[in-house]
C-alpha cells in the first residue's frame, strides 16, 4: 500500500480514535481560478477539514447540484485542464500533508487514459478517486491501475441501492464508502437524514470500510447530526456557496476557512 493511500486510511481511523467523525471537504479545481481554487482547498484544510475531494469540473455533471455546477461552468471558461487538477491535488496535499482525492465522472478520465491519469494522480499525491457514475462491474480497468499506484476507489451508495448491491459495490471500493442521501425531491431534512442513517447501517453490515455520508450538510448542528452515526461528514455545496456568495475572492477563502471551523466543531460534538 502506498502512502497516499495509507494517508487516507490513517486520517480516518485517527478521527475514529478520537471519538468523531472526519470532516471531508468538496470543492472543485480552477474555481474561482486555479491559484484562487487552491488557496480555497488550503482554506478548507486549515480551517479544520480532515480530508479534501478536489472536484474535476464537467460539462455535463449530472450528479451535481445548480450550486456546484455554476462553480464548474466557471472553471471550464477559465480553460480549465486535468493538468491544473494535478496541480490543485499536489499543492494542497504539499501545503497540508492531509489527503487529497479527486471526485470525478468517468468520461474525463476515458478520454485521459486510465493508465495516464492514475499514474499522474498518484504522482502528484493524491490519496485516491470518487467515482459516483462508474458501475462497479466496468471498474475492472480502472481499479487494476489504481491498485497499481496504490490509490483508493471510493465508490457510491444510495437509499435505493439493495443490501445484495451494496455488498458488491463495497467488496470492490477501498479508501471509504460514499453514502450518498438522495435529495431534492425526497422530503424534509429530517427523513433525509434517517434515510442516510439506515443507509449507514446496512452499508456497514457489509464491510469495516469506513462510511461517511455526503448529505447536503451545511451547519455545524447539522454536522453533528451526521456524525454521530457516520464515520465522515461531506460537505460540498455549502462551501462553494460560501465562494459563490463572496464580494470577492479573498473573502470567499475567508468563509470556506470559517465555515470548515465551524463544520469541525460539529463533527465533535461542540456544535
Amino acid at each position: 500500500m502506498s502512502g497516499n493511500v495509507r494517508l487516507l486510511n490513517d486520517t480516518l481511523a485517527a478521527a475514529k480514535s478520537e471519538g468523531r467523525a472526519a470532516l471531508i471537504a468538496y470543492l472543485p479545481a480552477g474555481f474561482p481560478t486555479v491559484d484562487g481554487g487552491i488557496a480555497a482547498i488550503r482554506a478548507a484544510l486549515d480551517g479544520g477539514a480532515d480530508v479534501v475531494e478536489v472536484g474535476l469540473p464537467h460539462s455535463d455533471p449530472v450528479l451535481d447540484g445548480p450550486v456546484i455546477q455554476t462553480a464548474d461552468d466557471i472553471a471550464l471558461r477559465g480553460g480549465l485542464k486535468i493538468a491544473d487538477v494535478m496541480r490543485t491535488v499536489r499543492e494542497a496535499h504539499e501545503a497540508t500533508g492531509k489527503p487529497i482525492l479527486v471526485m470525478t465522472y468517468w468520461n474525463p478520465i476515458d478520454r485521459y487514459g486510465v493508465e495516464r491519469f492514475t499514474a499522474e494522480l498518484a504522482e502528484a499525491g493524491g490519496a485516491g478517486c470518487i467515482l459516483p457514475d462508474l458501475p462497479v462491474q466496468e471498474s475492472a480497468l480502472w481499479r487494476e491501475h489504481a491498485d497499481k499506484h496504490g490509490l483508493a476507489t471510493v465508490f457510491v451508495v444510495a437509499p435505493s441501492s439493495k443490501d445484495a448491491r451494496l455488498a458488491e459495490i463495497t467488496a470492490a471500493g477501498s479508501g471509504f464508502v460514499y453514502a450518498a442521501s438522495l435529495m431534492g425531491v425526497t422530503g424534509t431534512r429530517e427523513s433525509v437524514g434517517a434515510q442516510a442513517e439506515d443507509l449507514v447501517r446496512r452499508t456497514r453490515a457489509t464491510t469495516g470500510t469506513p462510511v461517511c455520508v455526503g448529505l447536503g450538510v451545511s451547519n455545524a448542528a447539522q454536522a453533528a447530526e451526521v456524525a454521530r452515526f457516520a464515520d465522515g461528514v461531506i460537505v460540498g455545496s455549502a462551501f462553494v456557496k460560501r465562494m459563490l456568495d463572496a464580494p470577492d475572492d479573498a473573502a470567499g477563502v475567508e468563509g470556506v476557512r470559517a465555515l470548515a471551523a465551524d463544520l469541525a466543531k460539529g463533527v465533535r460534538g461542540q456544535a
